[in-house]
């Protein structure tokens, strides 16, 4: 089964694009406009990103390429979503320690092949929820210490290092930060039949193919988004990875 462009593929996406604006109208969320640049950015992405894929997909190197792009992209986006893009650094830190040991485990392995076609696919995924698990680890670390300022305070009050007062603070929130990832696991061929498992039956694969390659997505997404967070939350109490207003305010 494959799904090719034509006028049936557009004239379902103008109706689901419809039925996503008309929703947001009658919410009155006011995010029409975010949502038709959304969509038009992907279409073209998603096509810039055919084009690329068809063009390095035959060599490893290219690839490799390709996938540090695609890392350098997410560090950027998770970091202006936090607020904090003068951190990147720290931040293409946190998420190279989950995403470099799960690649080199699934390619150790002969899980997947050394192949362009193989290592795109499942290096992007994981990158793209080791992005996600940064961000959400950042928005909600951040606000919990701009609206506990007080509490660290007391913590440095009491005789607690600055990065000991951080943690206090912090490291109630980081596991929720693991919540959807954790969820999308437990749900996953009851709820919902994620993206890996829906490729392998529509690139004509058994459905015992295609559940074993899913497995191994998620167990991937699972290591690289609880190092992600982990080695995050220790940047963050190092006074590391914080932002611009962060850094004048958890001084010593």
């Amino acid at each position: 089964m494959t799904i090719n462009p034509g006028w049936p593929v557009a004239l379902a996406l103008v109706l689901l694009l419809a039925l996503t604006l008309a929703a947001h109208r009658v919410s009155s969320y006011q995010l029409e406009r975010p949502v038709v640049v959304a969509a038009l950015r992907a279409v073209a992405q998603l096509a810039v990103a055919a084009l690329v894929i068809a063009a390095v997909v035959r060599s490893l190197a290219l690839s490799a390429l390709l996938l540090v792009v695609m890392f350098a992209i997410g560090v950027l986006t998770t970091t202006r979503r936090v607020g904090a893009p003068q951190a990147w650094p720290w931040a293409a830190a946190a998420m190279a320690a989950g995403v470099l040991p799960v690649l080199a485990v699934v390619l150790a392995t002969g899980t997947i092949p050394p192949e362009g076609i193989a290592v795109i696919p499942v290096g992007g995924i994981i990158v793209g929820n080791a992005m996600t698990a940064h961000t959400l680890l950042g928005r909600r670390a951040f606000a919990a210490l701009e609206e506990e300022h007080q509490q660290y305070e007391a913590c440095l009050s009491l005789g607690l290092l600055p990065a000991q007062a951080i943690e206090e603070i912090v490291h109630r929130r980081a596991p929720e930060a693991l919540l959807p990832g954790l969820d999308q696991v437990k749900t996953t061929g009851v709820v919902t039949l994620p993206g890996a498992f829906i490729g392998v039956m529509l690139g004509g694969g058994s459905p015992v193919q295609a559940a074993t390659a899913q497995v191994l997505v998620l167990f991937g997404i699972m290591a690289a988004q609880t190092v992600t967070v982990g080695v995050g939350e220790r940047l963050i109490a190092g006074r590391r990875l914080l932002t611009p207003v962060l850094v004048g305010r958890l001084v010593d």
